[in-house]
């Protein structure tokens, strides 16, 4: 689907089935920084969705699509404590 670089993985689709929310470091392919990004199911659109310094991943949608949970490392008491997040999904018109 994408010739980004760098790894992608944890694919999730959104609940529409059009459009699919993964993890990627394709930005630095060295770090371990990777960030959420949303991508149409033909490679088209792709949108990032976490701008965070830290390790964002293993995205889910509720069934609804109107939440979005991930795990981070970001406000972690130490390196590499993992947390979980959740967000209102909100679509953009």
């Amino acid at each position: 689907m994408t010739q980004l670089g760098g790894a992608n993985f944890a694919p999730y689709f959104h609940p529409d089935g059009r459009r699919i929310l993964f993890a990627s470091n394709h930005t630095n392919p060295r770090s371990r920084n990777f960030d959420l990004y949303l991508i149409n199911l033909d490679g088209t659109g792709l949108e990032q969705v976490t701008t965070n310094a830290d390790f964002d991943a293993f995205p889910m949608f509720s069934p609804d699509g109107r939440s979005l949970v991930w795990a981070s490392n970001r406000h972690g008491r130490k390196a590499g404590d993992t947390n979980l997040f959740i967000a209102d999904w909100i679509e953009r018109p």
